[in-house]
């Protein structure tokens, strides 16, 4: 499996997951990676103590109708959402109907027809997970997680009586019966509380995901931009600051990385349209010193050894290496996947200034899984987990699990 194109990092393997090559959030946990699935609704897992040569263990499905794309996992426990599987829903076959406002009122002819909520594995024995618990949910249910341990997780959870995913806290002090424990949301999302939206339509404003410093929760809203909240006390989050960069930008807000160190916050904007129909999307560098000021000081360059825009597909940022417990973690460095453009490594040292030095850029996928009809068969890297030792595992929505070596800057 030779590189598109390559820079500081080199390939070591690649896994077509038995067969179900579509890969979105990856965890590697005690030699073993869990990958949420867009399309082939569950969750695989490889044995990858030998990188080198990455062996099925097992897949989990979900139950009907219902994909797991994003989990956490952290000791013992495995943490999955549960979700209605858009994409193989006639509603959703123009993605832009999903990214365009809130899919929610779409989904209503399919109500019960998919299991919505947030699923707890005991994973002691690795290659064995054991369902423990499971915390169901009334509407779309979750989107992407955050858990690292300790008595809370957080997510993205839409409710029926919302328009969209809100900030959630879970209570995780009892892991076979996680509970909700508080919630936020931007004014106009709560429906049944008599609020009605204040954005344009054909936006969306739904949290995508938010990481946890401290105590403080970043959260990515989508069109609605960034917000930091104060979750002090995780029953009644507080605002600290919201900012919002759409317009002039082309919203799509994504993926948080805060850097608390450096009192520096990374984020990346998704690219949601093809051929950059719409624009370019950016990984943009905040200066948090203030949380209650977040300033925005610099921009990551975009790839531009190839002509992206032209290859197909989306071009532009996804999601970011997240700096977890156990995994390479560097206040420096930024992982970032681009689609089209595989995936990317920033230097932030000088965070006014990021440098790009070092990419890989797989080779199309062989087959597509995507059932959408008329996508183009182009790699769509999706997600990046690296672990301490430089060990870089990339998803892809079609192409399958690569294993890569970042060679240093």
């Amino acid at each position: 499996m030779q590189s598109v194109a390559s820079r500081n990092v080199t390939f070591v393997s690649h896994s077509d997951q038995a067969g179900r090559s579509d890969g979105v959030q990856v965890m590697v946990h005690r030699g073993y990676a869990y990958l949420g699935q867009t399309f082939s609704n569950g969750i695989t897992i490889l044995d990858v103590r030998d990188p080198k040569h990455p062996r099925f263990v097992d897949f989990l499905p979900c139950p009907p109708n219902t994909r797991c794309i994003h989990l956490q996992t952290h000791e013992d426990l495995l943490v999955a959402t549960n979700m209605p599987s858009v994409w193989r829903m006639q509603e959703f076959a123009d993605q832009q109907k999903y990214f365009a406002g809130s899919p929610a009122d779409l989904l209503r002819a399919h109500a019960g027809s998919f299991t919505a909520g947030i699923r707890v594995f005991d994973i002691a024995k690795p290659d064995k997970p054991r369902e423990l618990g499971f915390l169901p949910i009334d509407g779309m249910g979750p989107h992407r997680l955050w858990y690292t341990g300790g008595r809370y997780a957080y997510a993205s959870i839409h409710f029926a009586d919302f328009t969209d995913h809100v900030f959630t806290v879970i209570d995780m002090a009892d892991p076979t019966k996680p509970a909700i424990a508080g919630r936020w949301w931007i004014p106009g999302m709560w429906r049944d509380g008599g609020e009605t939206p204040t954005w344009p339509s054909g936006k969306r404003y739904a949290l995508h995901h938010a990481l946890v410093a401290g105590n403080l929760a970043f959260g990515a809203w989508r069109d609605g931009g960034l917000t930091i909240l104060d979750v002090a006390d995780p029953a009644q989050p507080k605002l600290v600051a919201h900012r919002n960069w759409d317009p002039p930008f082309g919203g799509g807000t994504h993926s948080p990385l805060p850097l608390p160190d450096r009192h520096l916050l990374v984020i990346a904007d998704e690219a949601t349209s093809p051929n950059c129909r719409d624009g370019l999307r950016y990984v943009w560098v905040f200066d948090v010193r203030e949380p209650a000021n977040p300033i925005s000081i610099a921009t990551c360059p975009s790839p531009s050894e190839g002509d992206y825009c032209a290859k197909g597909g989306n071009f532009g940022p996804h999601n970011l290496h997240e700096n977890r417990p156990g995994a390479f973690q560097s206040s420096r460095l930024i992982f970032a996947t681009y689609y089209n453009a595989g995936v990317r490594v920033f230097d932030i040292q000088n965070p006014f200034q990021p440098r790009e030095v070092g990419y890989y850029v797989p080779p199309n996928p062989e087959r597509m899984v995507d059932p959408r009809p008329g996508r183009p068969q182009v790699i769509q890297s999706a997600d990046c987990y690296v672990d301490r030792n430089g060990l870089m595992y990339l998803t892809d929505t079609n192409a399958g699990l690569y294993i890569l070596q970042f060679e240093g800057a």
